[in-house]
Order: C-alpha cells, then structure tokens, then sequence
C-alpha cells in the first residue's frame, strides 16, 4: 500500500481484504479518533442490522450491573451463594469445571469471569443482581434500546440477545468517553477487558503482550456466529479506534478456535489495525491506561 495512505485508508483495506477472504456476512461499525476525540466512521456494513450478539453481550450485561453499583444498589465485594442449580453443566468457563458447590463468589469474582473466559454460569451470577427486565430498562435509558438480553425459565435468567453493531461500538464510546458509567466502573470495566486472561484468538491473537495490553475486547460465538468488539488504544492510553463486528455463515461452524476463518480474519484485522493507528496523536484526554503486565512464578 502507497505510503501516503491515512490510517482510516489503512483500516479500511485491513478490513475488506480479511473479510472478503473470510467470506461469509458481515455486518460492522468501525471508527477511528479524530485528534479532537470524535469517533469518525470509518467502516459501516450494514451498521443498523439486528443482530446475534452472544458474548459481545457481556459488556452490555456487566454495564447495567456495574450502572447498579455506581447507584449504590449492590456493591462488587457482596456475596452470591453459586449452588449447582445455578451451573451450567458444561458450560464456557470455570464454574463448570469446579465441582465443589455449594460455594459463594462476589459480584467482582463474577464480573471478572463473565468478560475474561467468557463464563456461562457468570451469566446466571448476574441475573442474580440485575434480573432480565432491569438489564434491558437500563439499557434503553442509557440509550442502546437495541442491545437487550432475551427472557429465559425465570425473571433472573436471561439468554445473551441483541444488538447492532451501531449501538456495541456507541456503547463502547460512551464507556471510554466516561459517560456510560462512573470513573471508578469505567476503569474496573476497561482494566477486566484489558487484561493478559482476556479473550486473545481474534484481534489480539498477532500482537504482543504490550500491544495485546493496549486492547480492549470481547469476543461471542454461537452456531456459526462468530463477533468481536473492542477498542484500541494509543500508547498513551487514549482510545483511537473502536470496533463491533458480527460475521456468520462462513465454513467450518464447529472450530471455535483459532483456526476459523472469522478468527483468522480478525487476527489479520487486529495485527494492521494496530500498526494503522499506532502514530495516532492522543485527544486532550486519556482514557485508560492498562496496569503493566508482569507475569509471576506462583509464591
């Protein structure tokens, strides 16, 4: 690609290229941040489509519990009995795995397992807090009423829902524009989404720990849905470029691993994505800054 190219110019070739090759439906919002802090557009594909959300979700999901906890509702250190009732057996995550229960966890243990290994059962640890109806009233009063959790067996237990990409990648702005929730939720949010255990097979995956360490994202997958959405940050810890991405129908909708087109895609993605915007000069304001990884040897 010509030097001269702008980052928006490289974002967009970076996108079309992997999901051209990917195949399948894709239905995306991108932007990038303007040196005054305003979300650009820069890929739009069908932006305004319902969706599947699946995981993508869980930020929505942890927004309204978090939203509860700003209100001094509920707080992240109270308690919540995990019986095996709640599990659900063979899910995503660590719950299932544990086979000890009756067991108790906090509202934080929960929040923390249902944005880095994507636990199922902290889905249901959720509900527990925030029920169906209030996620989504908070939801819409926040102004994403296309962004819903779905009702389940009872008021506390929901499936994952829908979204648009418009409304995850505005959710996500508002998040690090610091009017979703307050500073304190914002940063526990963004510092789970940030972390080294987060989801790493899509836009992550080609980076290093301290390019993974300046993403937030989360991934979702279903069936043949494979999603993604997140923000990049700068070195400085500004945001500079934000994504929703949905894709289904392509081949291979048992590989949830790696080696799915989706994946693969959105690791190119991610690998250009970073390197587009990596020059990018920070808005007046920074968003988040990422803890430094350190890794440990037990001790």
């Amino acid at each position: 690609m010509p030097v001269n190219t702008t980052p928006a110019q490289r974002v967009q070739v970076a996108y079309q290229q992997a999901a051209s090759w990917a195949g399948g439906n894709w239905r995306t919002y991108i932007s990038i941040t303007d040196p005054a802090g305003t979300a650009v557009p820069t890929v739009e594909k069908n932006p305004d489509a319902v969706v599947q959300a699946y995981s993508v979700n869980k930020i929505a999901v942890a927004a309204a519990v978090l939203d509860k906890v700003d209100r001094g509702l509920i707080t992240l250190d109270q308690r919540i009995d995990v019986t095996s009732t709640l599990v659900i057996p063979g899910g995503d995550g660590i719950f299932s795995l544990d086979g000890a229960y009756p067991s108790s966890v906090t509202v934080g243990h929960g929040l923390a397992a249902l944005l880095t290994v994507s636990d199922d059962t902290a889905v249901r640890i959720c509900g527990l807090v925030c029920p169906t109806l209030e996620i989504n009233q908070i939801l819409a009063g926040k102004g994403f009423p296309q962004t819903q959790v779905q009702p389940g067996s009872s008021p506390n237990r929901f499936f994952l829902g829908v979204t648009t990409p418009r409304e995850t990648h505005n959710l996500l702005r508002a998040l690090v524009d610091g009017t979703l929730l307050s500073a304190a939720s914002t940063n526990h949010l963004l510092t789970v989404l940030r972390s080294p255990i987060s989801f790493t097979d899509g836009i992550r995956h080609n980076m290093s720990s301290d390019e993974r360490a300046r993403v937030a994202t989360k991934a979702g997958w279903y069936a043949d849905g494979r999603n993604e959405a997140g923000i990049i940050f700068n070195q400085a810890g500004a945001p500079v470029l934000t994504y929703a991405m949905f894709a289904d129908g392509q081949t291979d909708p048992d590989n949830y691993g790696a080696t799915h087109p989706v994946r693969r895609a959105c690791a190119a993605m991610g690998r250009q994505f970073i390197t587009a915007v990596a020059d990018l000069p920070s808005a007046a304001r920074v968003a988040h800054r990422a803890t430094v990884y350190r890794p440990t040897n037990g001790g």
